[in-house]
């Protein structure tokens, strides 16, 4: 079942889709932070996919402040202050559905959102059982005031799954290797998993100038396993990754 619920922060309402598996539940749930382009086709397949897989899954839309704007526009105006405060309403809504287990939640993301899923897991490090970024780019640099992502690593408590290309060049390799040297320090479990012939937006079958099939596909179905794992789950696994 899918579904889009309205969820009001700082005085503006902002649209959050659901996907909901079969079944009365509870069932684990995985908040998605979408890439640039919003929350596009992309992001709602990815929400759609994790439903049938057997978890509860949810995107908010982070550029509800800019409502009417074009994401390039949207995009220009992003604020740590105003993300965290979207991703601790949208957990108290989405852990509150009869249908999720709010105990047993992930946060999942492509590109930004892959900060913002390390940030969300940093800054509600008791809320996330496992962390999963795609091509996190920007963590070293604040949206607005503050820390970047990376400096807040420091609170990061959940094990992490990473995928990266190794022909991006935000994150580059040497990006991912000061990240990976970061989570050793602090002791956070992780995986990096880095694809030859791949770079940004290798999952995105809206940009077929960058998708990549194999690392797709492959981190797809790693995704799952790792979710399913730390959230207690079988996942059901795709034929499309």
């Amino acid at each position: 079942m899918e579904r889009t619920d309205s969820v009001v922060v700082d005085g503006s309402g902002m649209d959050v889709y659901v996907a909901l598996p079969d079944g009365a539940g509870p069932h684990p749930g995985v908040l998605v932070t979408f890439h640039r382009g919003g929350l596009d086709q992309f992001t709602i397949d990815r929400v759609d996919r994790l439903a049938e897989a057997g978890f509860a899954a949810c995107a908010p839309d982070f550029y509800h402040r800019r409502k009417g704007a074009s994401a390039d526009e949207a995009v220009k105006h992003r604020l740590d202050t105003d993300v965290i405060a979207d991703l601790k309403a949208t957990v108290a809504h989405f852990s509150g559905l009869s249908q999720v287990d709010g105990a047993r939640l992930a946060i999942l993301g492509h590109c930004m959102g892959g900060r913002v899923a390390f940030l969300g897991a940093s800054v509600m490090p008791e809320t996330f059982r496992a962390c999963v970024p795609y091509y996190s780019g920007g963590m070293f640099g604040a949206w607005g005031n503050g820390p970047s992502a990376f400096e807040r690593l420091e609170s990061l408590r959940c094990p992490v799954m990473g995928f990266f290309g190794n022909d991006d060049t935000n994150p580059s390799p040497a990006d991912v290797d000061r990240i990976e040297v970061e989570l050793a320090r602090i002791g956070v479990p992780y995986v990096f998993n880095r694809y030859d012939g791949a770079g940004h937006a290798f999952q995105s079958f809206m940009r077929p100038d960058v998708y990549r099939a194999g690392p797709a596909q492959d981190s797809w179905d790693k995704t799952l396993a790792f979710l399913g794992t730390r959230l207690g789950v079988r996942a059901r696994t795709s034929a499309r990754g």
